[in-house]
């Protein structure tokens, strides 16, 4: 790409918000060299680029958290230094963080105005008056009082009508400039759509809006104008509608990635067989703890309904399945019961055809009786990857290597003892075929979201599964990881291995699946092969609706 084309796009109006020439160093390392960004009046430009490429750094200035750098930032066409983020507020810029800042217990009104409350004459706090501009900003962002009332404690109100919440307490504020780094990360689709009707409603009030996200499919719906940086530096900045998806992963990353498509599978052997499989609920009163639900129902007592209802599908050998629905669907809860985490709630006929019975027939086993820990789950050949990376899948305090080897330890430890060069050999073999990068011998909360995830997965590599349970295996990571984490279960599917996919992102679950099975409240509602899946489809039979097509996809 020839250095004409990275010159920056230009949009009317003069900016809200401008940063020039800004520099920044952590002691002897720089993160930022000689960037230069600018959002203006009714613009959604997005912030884009790898984990590292100095994106956070860039906001926290903005934000008037790192307050030590090069270079100048103006608001207005004024020159501004901000020492704390209250000066940035104070100048109408307001930062809505990934992990939220509200205070559970307090109400909707006492969050919105937290640390600027309104008082009268004598210094005492106007509760009336506040509760009415509560109204009036949650009015604005469509929120009326049948969805949340400005006396509800912030706790009690579902995760997308928080982050609602968080954008009005910049609104109240008085921000001109919102930057919102990752605030879909913790939302299904039908919340990030709602989300992103807000943003829109903003943008014709001529707010600017800076949008970090690693999501293609957002980073297309809102972007007005897109800035990449790498490595610190400033790459380019495009129009959305002139910054191809190809050209712009090469501009993150140096390079362009391959396609990551495998053959389909149709024709191969089965590997998974699954009849009849129920979970009942967390709250059915059966006195077995087993974690909530993958949405947190609303369904309580004897009669409440099961998480999954009388599911049956197959999986076959070099296949990724697909498991799509909303939040509360289910999907989850058929992975945990495969890994034999479901312990008391499942039940149902699961047959393994990779492994054979005394009558060299498929392994066939009753989930209330068998298969009840995660334990004989990995001893059959079956690995889960959990949604939840740094609480489950990880001991943060631990290197890369430990973490690594943690659930395939005895094969590393003939009588009982660790060999430490038979565990060493086998991580680093996984490292340099997942393309692990950063220190493994430091602690792996020092090192990035995408390597993260990789040493997760090489801890499920190093079970040798033959069946790979997938929930969410790209949240959190940069676009570059996961354009290969997309290459790497495209290449174990052509060596065979069995995958379940659960994604919440549909632009990447008809990427990668050959099938598409759909579930809507525990139930199966479609199934579409590669080839009929489109997100209308599979939005359609997620809620529920009855498709105009058989559940096997045909026409």
């Amino acid at each position: 790409m020839n250095e004409s084309a990275r010159e920056p796009a230009r949009v009317a109006g003069e900016p809200l918000l401008e940063a020039r020439h800004v520099s920044k160093s952590f002691g002897p390392n720089p993160v930022l060299r000689d960037v230069s960004f600018d959002v203006r009046p009714g613009e959604v430009h997005v912030l884009a680029g790898e984990n590292g490429a100095g994106k956070s750094t860039l906001l926290g200035i903005l934000a008037g958290t790192h307050t030590e750098y090069e270079g100048e930032i103006r608001v207005g066409g004024a020159l501004q230094r901000f020492r704390h983020p209250r000066d940035a507020v104070r100048a109408g810029v307001a930062t809505v963080h990934q992990e939220l800042s509200l205070i559970g217990p307090l109400s909707v009104t006492d969050n919105l105005f937290l640390g600027s409350e309104i008082t009268g004459p004598l210094g005492i706090v106007d509760a009336r008056r506040q509760a009415r501009e509560a109204r009036a900003l949650l009015d604005g962002l469509d929120l009326d009082r049948s969805e949340v009332h400005e006396d509800d404690a912030v706790e009690s109100l579902p995760i997308s009508t928080q982050q609602l919440v968080e954008i009005a307490k910049a609104l109240a504020a008085k921000a001109n400039v919102l930057l919102l780094d990752e605030p879909t990360s913790a939302l299904r689709e039908p919340e990030a759509l709602r989300l992103f009707d807000r943003i829109e409603a903003l943008k014709r009030q001529g707010k600017g809006i800076v949008y970090v996200s690693h999501k293609m499919d957002e980073i297309y719906r809102l972007a007005d104008r897109i800035t990449v940086l790498r490595d610190g530096a400033w790459v380019g900045t495009r129009a959305a509608s002139e910054l191809p998806a190809h050209d712009l992963v090469a501009w993150m990353l140096g390079r362009h990635l391959p396609s990551g498509e495998h053959a389909s599978a149709a024709a191969a052997d089965v590997l998974l067989s699954v009849e009849g499989l129920s979970v009942s609920s967390a709250s059915s009163g059966s006195g077995v703890s087993g974690g909530a639900r993958d949405g947190g129902g609303e369904a309580h007592g004897a009669d409440a309904r099961p998480d999954v209802d009388d599911l049956s599908f197959e999986l076959r050998a070099g296949e990724i399945l697909g498991f799509a629905g909303l939040r509360g669907s289910g999907a989850s809860d058929v992975l945990h019961a495969l890994f034999g985490d479901r312990r008391g709630r499942a039940r149902g006929l699961v047959t393994l055809h990779g492994r054979k019975d005394a009558n060299g027939r498929g392994e066939r086993i009753d989930l209330a009786r068998a298969l009840t820990s995660p334990v004989e789950a990995i001893d059959r050949g079956i690995m889960l990857l959990t949604n939840d990376r740094k609480g489950k899948g990880l001991v943060l305090h631990m290197d890369a290597r430990e973490n690594a080897s943690l659930a395939s330890l005895v094969r590393y430890s003939p009588g009982g003892i660790v060999r430490d060069r038979l565990e060493a050999a086998a991580t680093e073999r996984v490292f340099a075929q997942l393309g692990v990068r950063g220190r493994t011998n430091a602690p792996v909360r020092l090192l990035s979201g995408g390597n993260q995830q990789k040493i997760v997965l090489a801890k499920c590599l190093l079970t040798a599964p033959e069946i790979l349970l997938l929930d969410e295996p790209t949240r959190g990571v940069d676009v570059g990881a996961k354009a290969e984490i997309y290459d790497l279960l495209a290449k174990w599917a052509r060596e065979g291995m069995g995958i379940v996919l659960v994604t919440s992102e549909l632009p990447e679950l008809l990427r990668l699946s050959d099938r598409i099975l759909v579930l809507h409240r525990g139930r199966a509602t479609a199934e579409f092969s590669r080839a009929e899946a489109t997100q209308e489809k599979v939005l359609h039979a997620a809620f529920g609706a009855a498709p105009d097509f058989s559940l096997r996809g045909d026409p």
